[in-house]
């Protein structure tokens, strides 16, 4: 019994990571006959998993939305309220959990019911967010579909805004999904023109899955994470800022977080690089790191800091009261 209740477990695990399964290879990943296979099946829906079957010799099974949640895991209220909080952690509400949440949010969709859903979605359209609380631009639901695709190898449409403004239709292999500071990329090998290539979440619209499964492909170097951060490196700027800080490393990387790269050359020092199209955003960060510092390019950025203390410099002087006032006004 042990050996059959953790067998199903793994089934339905399976289940869950692709829409489709043939079953010849559902069952060779179980290592079981044809015949015990349909018996397990038979047991989760019976315990109220919703598996479709496909008979034949290209038949296979599918886990599909059900009437109802499936038993002893969750309550309506319940489902609906982790759908909700993964939606806003999906949307990068929640630090640190982001690439979870859309993993597991894309699970409980799978599952859920038409009417939760509904419920789900109007609590998404008539909530208001605080504008000043600046996050991802990122579509949850468009997170979901893209996380599917990637999970069940299965080719994506969209249209993609470039950084210019031009407007094209893409048609990728999905593999990743990679959340970088307040942004998601999807990491995808672009079918039409046969190559790797990164997109901005928030650029992209309409994600819709194909139905044309493809093999999965080795990401350059292994690493998905380092891989796209060598693109946004590549990324063409106007400016190689380089400045020397006197500070930890570890205390500026709190303020500069995904904005630029810090190395340590000392305990209390450390060697800040950014790329950046406008010097103002170095100029803030600089502001904000409150510390010594001394740039070592490029020279537009020294001339740009004179202008902006001179600039403070008078306008502290033009506020300031002069003591003669005071001192007439008593």
């Amino acid at each position: 019994m042990a050996n059959t209740s953790a067998r199903m477990l793994r089934l339905l695990s399976l289940l869950q990571t692709h829409r489709y399964w043939p079953g010849t290879e559902l069952a060779g990943r179980l290592g079981v006959s044809q015949r015990t296979l349909r018996r397990d099946v038979d047991r989760l829906r019976e315990l109220g998993y919703p598996v479709d079957a496909n008979r034949g010799v290209a038949g296979g099974y599918q886990l599909r939305p059900g009437t109802a949640m499936p038993p002893l895991l969750l309550d309506d209220d319940e489902a609906v309220a982790i759908a909700v909080g993964l939606r806003a952690a999906a949307g990068g509400a929640v630090g640190g959990i982001g690439e979870s949440a859309v993993r597991a949010l894309a699970k409980v969709v799978q599952v859920m019911p038409a009417r939760l859903r509904r419920r789900v979605d109007a609590l998404r359209s008539f909530t208001v967010p605080d504008p000043g609380n600046e996050g991802p631009a990122v579509d949850a639901e468009a997170l979901t579909r893209i996380a599917q695709a990637c999970r069940d190898g299965e080719r994506l449409r969209f249209t993609y805004t470039a950084r210019g403004g031009e407007r094209s239709s893409r048609l990728v292999e999905p593999h990743w999904l990679v959340a970088r500071g307040r942004h998601w990329y999807l990491l995808a090998w672009d079918v039409e023109r046969d190559d790797w290539r990164t997109f901005r979440t928030d650029r992209l619209s309409e994600p819709r899955a194909t139905g044309v499964r493809f093999p999965a492909r080795e990401v350059p170097g292994g690493d998905a994470a380092a891989f796209l951060r060598q693109r946004i490196a590549a990324i063409p700027t106007r400016h190689r800022v380089v400045v020397e800080v006197q500070a930890p490393a570890e205390e500026v990387k709190r303020v500069v977080a995904e904005w630029g790269e810090v190395e340590a050359t000392g305990e209390q020092s450390c060697r800040l690089r950014m790329s950046v199209d406008e010097l103002h955003w170095p100029i803030l960060i600089l502001a904000a790191l409150e510390a010594e510092f001394s740039v070592v390019e490029p020279c537009e950025l020294r001339d740009r800091l004179r202008d902006t203390g001179r600039l403070f410099l008078r306008s502290v002087e033009s506020t300031e009261t002069p003591s003669s006032a005071i001192t007439d006004g008593k």
